[in-house]
């Protein structure tokens, strides 16, 4: 198996990256193709030992900035390391590829490249969530910030097959993020998608309220990316906000701070469950080519449970499996 890694995408990039293309190495049965500035990723390299048969490099003299628009990767960046590695899934010796670049560039070299799914008009991205169940599947958190009806459908029916597939959840539920549980409740557009689902989408159980969002509820949650990336984006702060006002009081007190050490391997198993580090990134569902988006910030933890999450779509051919379904409900 070969999985392409952007070398040059994230905040931490070079070093993050081949850190934990180094990690997944060790660990993983897996060929990785780096694909990036040749003399930068090599200097990187040279800090580890690895399996060197099980690295390739593809030079790429360009990088596209995290806070780029994302139409220069198509117009003015064709040789960045997220458009040449986007580009090497045409070729069927290479299986996936990962990033924790420019999200919105990422989405827009994979459908121009990569092209849609057959049936599938726009690309979504989905994020698992953990929740007192065990996890959730939110979709879209980015890709799609003004879609129709019909896109929310696929998204949901690539969620059900993603969850079931890839994540090992037999008949997985959908639910439709929306202020109340009733139907009626609601913009017209978020009722007009609540009647498609209801007649087209499997184990739909109606909507899901944003308290609901970590009740586990649901095992797919459906929104537009503008809503989802809010949902995102309140959630890591709230987490990284409550971390730091639990670390605050507990070092006002010597009792506190005494419970913590007590707690300390329960608070660790908190931290690790809401951790975006562990699930590594996020797939970009619709596009004809297996693509994940890992965070901006990642470490190299989480690009080695990037590599770990892709290596699962790979092998359970998720492509084929999307394109199964979304053919058969057409």
């Amino acid at each position: 198996m070969k999985i392409v890694v952007d070398a040059m995408g994230g905040d931490h990039a070079p070093q993050a990256v081949i850190a934990g293309v180094v990690e997944a190495l060790k660990e993983f049965d897996v060929t990785i193709v780096l694909v990036g500035r040749t003399p930068e990723v090599e200097a990187e390299l040279k800090k580890y030992q690895y399996p060197r048969e099980r690295v390739e490099l593809i030079n790429a003299d360009e990088v596209v900035a995290m806070d780029e628009p994302a139409i220069n990767v198509i117009r003015k960046k064709r040789n960045s390391s997220i458009t040449v590695g986007i580009n090497l899934l045409k070729d069927p010796q290479y299986h996936a590829f990962i990033s924790a670049g420019n999200t919105g560039a990422v989405v827009a070299a994979s459908t121009i490249n990569l092209g849609m799914i057959p049936g599938v008009e726009r690309p979504a991205i989905g994020l698992t969530l953990p929740t007192l169940k065990g996890f959730t599947f939110l979709i879209d958190v980015g890709a799609n910030t003004d879609p129709k009806p019909q896109h929310l459908l696929h998204n949901a029916q690539m969620a059900a097959v993603y969850v079931r597939e890839v994540l090992g959840k037999k008949d997985p539920t959908v639910g439709l993020l929306n202020i109340g549980e009733e139907s009626t409740k609601g913009t017209d557009f978020v009722k007009d998608i609540h009647k498609l689902m209801t007649e087209k989408v499997k184990n739909f159980v109606g909507n899901t309220e944003a308290n609901e969002v970590y009740t586990g509820k649901s095992d797919c949650i459906i929104c537009d990316g503008f809503i989802g990336n809010i949902v995102l984006k309140v959630s890591e702060g709230l987490m990284e906000s409550a971390g730091t006002l639990m670390k605050r009081e507990i070092k006002k007190s010597p009792i506190a701070v005494f419970g913590a050490m007590l707690i300390k391997s329960q608070l660790s198993e908190v931290k690790k469950q809401v951790d975006y580090a562990e699930y590594g990134g996020a797939p970009l569902l619709g596009v004809n080519g297996i693509v994940m988006i890992s965070h901006g910030r990642s470490s190299p933890k989480a690009i080695k449970n990037a590599i770990k999450a892709t290596m699962r779509e790979v092998e359970h051919d998720i492509i084929d499996a999307l394109q199964k379904e979304i053919s058969s409900s057409a």
